[in-house]
């Protein structure tokens, strides 16, 4: 051994030098590496941030959103500072309903039942934007009502014994009317034109609802293209969890004799006397 070290003009290191020298160098580079870990993190973080907040606004904007309930006008249904899950994408599945809680949009037509001062600055600004998007904080022009009569429907108050009727028929509203409220103190006697909504408060004695806009292009009613989505859930205080059903009044089979059939019993209306001159131009020649 010592003779072949020395041909090769060096001697040999020990076995256990050779360890600790591996030991050393594979120790070196794991620390490195925890700090790059760590560097690199926070280096991705606000690109997580980032991505996390443009999914929230695509699933806010095409799926589910969140508002914030700012005044009285659907106790005992839905309380001040109430926070409801809007379901956008139900409406493309099916119709809406008679009984539905909506939340639409007033831009360009109703006031609001709460007024709210502009932002000072363009920060502010921003920060009630995004508040308002994630539902922490109310949308001036936002409101959420109870859909009462679609398109086609007689809407009336009050009958013989105080109730509203819609289509001739009287709804027990007694579920979800707010406690001591009669179902409304104005007299009104609409048809709601087609594509458009009759919606109110279950508040009634405070709710600013299609009765306080029958002076209004639609006598009240709101068109169907102005509604967000159909609110079916609350989720914030976890205490009033809970779903929001449509009421068993509206499942009334006298409900629907005229309401959404309207444009079809008109369809056929003009086609049969259409038929029977066609019928009689024929038969003359």
């Amino acid at each position: 051994m010592t003779s072949e070290s020395q041909e090769h003009g060096a001697a040999r290191r020990p076995v256990e030098d050779e360890v600790d020298v591996v030991a050393e160098e594979t120790q070196k580079p794991a620390k490195g590496g925890k700090k790059e870990k760590k560097g690199s993190f926070w280096k991705e973080l606000p690109v997580l941030v980032v991505v996390a907040l443009v999914l929230a606004l695509i699933i806010k904007t095409f799926v589910v959103q969140a508002f914030y309930i700012p005044s009285e006008s659907m106790e005992n249904t839905l309380l001040t500072n109430d926070r409801v899950l809007v379901n956008k994408l139900v409406y493309h599945t099916r119709d809406i309903e008679r009984g539905d809680v909506v939340v639409f949009s007033g831009v360009d037509s109703w006031d609001g039942e709460f007024q709210m001062e502009e932002p000072s600055n363009p920060v502010a600004a921003f920060f009630r934007w995004v508040g308002t998007a994630f539902g922490v904080i109310p949308g001036e022009k936002d409101y959420i009502k109870r859909v009462i009569g679609i398109g086609g429907d007689h809407v009336k108050c009050c009958d013989s014994e105080g109730r509203i009727t819609v289509n001739g028929t009287p709804l027990d509203e007694e579920s979800y009317l707010y406690p001591g409220n009669v179902p409304s103190d104005k007299f009104f006697d609409v048809t709601v034109p087609p594509d458009r909504l009759w919606v109110m408060g279950d508040h009634r004695s405070v709710s600013l609802d299609s009765r306080a806009h029958t002076g209004d292009a639609g006598g009240g009613s709101i068109p169907v293209s102005q509604v967000i989505g159909r609110a079916f859930v609350i989720v914030w205080p976890f205490d009033r969890a809970s779903s929001i059903d449509i009421p068993e009044t509206f499942a009334q089979p006298a409900l629907h004799a005229l309401g959404g059939s309207v444009p079809l019993v008109a369809g056929f209306g003009l086609a049969v006397p259409l038929v029977l001159v066609r019928r009689r131009l024929r038969r003359k020649r």
